[in-house]
């Protein structure tokens, strides 16, 4: 896919990122992540993201990640599959060019690999990984990997085929300031973790979409909340947010890494085979399994109704 497709469809609509599955022996569990795969492009998103941060990608080998790229975009149809990109310079770019074999859409880099860097570092590192391939490649700002907008205007500048910029560092002026200076050269993504908690401040801040982590579980109640969120119904914004987004970041934040165990856990409630998580993050207590049962239980319920 061309980088001006992708970028078009990053921008048509919600987004996710499904979760890598794992047999009991920790290996990549093909069959069970197709059927999740195949369940999810059923429902309102035109991009998943194969082994990204909620697919633990942090964990994953470079050897894996191809493998389920290529599980993914066998399984997705008509959807398009981005994949999870990152650490050092030089395997980011073995990386991203594995997963263009492998068929995938579009790259998003992640973070690199622990240490702190500098503008014209973290510069030239993302220029590489575009120049290391033909399709889209977006850039994500959080922790250790933040692109000052003079520095991404630059890149967007060398690199035709930079075509989105997803933000999950929580800071707005700097959001808006990346949306003012670019404009419409890029599509902006919001990736805050449970982005449906910040969708409205990035939405004011030219965000048009996120990608949302609950999805993997409740796609129906994820796609719900992004439209009456498109549409303005601010009402229904809020209902969905105390009903069901705020109990589960209560249940996100009782240890770091839930953020993608309660994920996996919400999947496994679903009848998935996912898994459990690998180290180090750890998997839910059945106490707090418990707890989340009953919150899409709960939820699905009154969706019904």
């Amino acid at each position: 896919m061309r980088p001006q497709e992708i970028k078009t469809i990053l921008g048509s609509g919600l987004l996710s990122f499904p979760v890598t599955h794992f047999d009991a022996n920790g290996e990549f569990a093909v069959d069970s992540y197709q059927s999740h795969v195949n369940w999810l492009s059923g429902f309102d998103a035109p991009v998943l993201f194969a082994a990204g941060g909620t697919g633990e990608f942090f964990s994953l080998t470079p050897s894996e990640i191809p493998r389920i790229v290529r599980a993914a975009k066998e399984a997705a149809g008509d959807t398009a599959i981005v994949s999870g990109c990152g650490y050092g310079t030089e395997m980011a770019v073995a990386i991203a060019q594995s997963a263009q074999k492998a068929g995938a859409d579009g790259i998003l880099l992640l973070p690199h690999y622990l240490i702190d860097a500098p503008q014209d570092g973290m510069r030239e590192h993302v220029r590489r990984v575009c120049q290391s391939v033909d399709i889209g490649v977006m850039v994500y700002n959080r922790d250790n990997a933040v692109l000052q907008a003079d520095t991404l205007a630059r890149l967007c500048d060398e690199c035709p085929n930079l075509i989105g910029f997803k933000d999950g560092t929580g800071d707005i002026g700097l959001v808006r300031q990346v949306t003012a200076m670019m404009g419409d050269r890029l599509t902006y993504l919001g990736g805050m973790p449970t982005a449906e908690l910040f969708a409205e401040a990035y939405l004011g801040a030219g965000f048009t979409t996120y990608s949302s982590a609950v999805f993997n579980f409740v796609p129906g109640l994820a796609v719900d909340f992004y439209r009456s969120l498109r549409s303005g119904d601010r009402a229904d914004c809020e209902r969905a947010l105390n009903e069901f987004f705020y109990p589960f970041m209560a249940i996100r934040n009782r240890r770091k890494g839930y953020a993608v165990s309660a994920v996996k856990a919400g999947v496994r409630l679903q009848g998935f085979a996912a898994g459990k998580v690998r180290s180090p993050l750890c998997d839910l207590t059945d106490e707090e399994e418990g707890m989340l049962e009953a919150l899409i239980v709960r939820n699905q319920s009154r969706r019904a109704a």
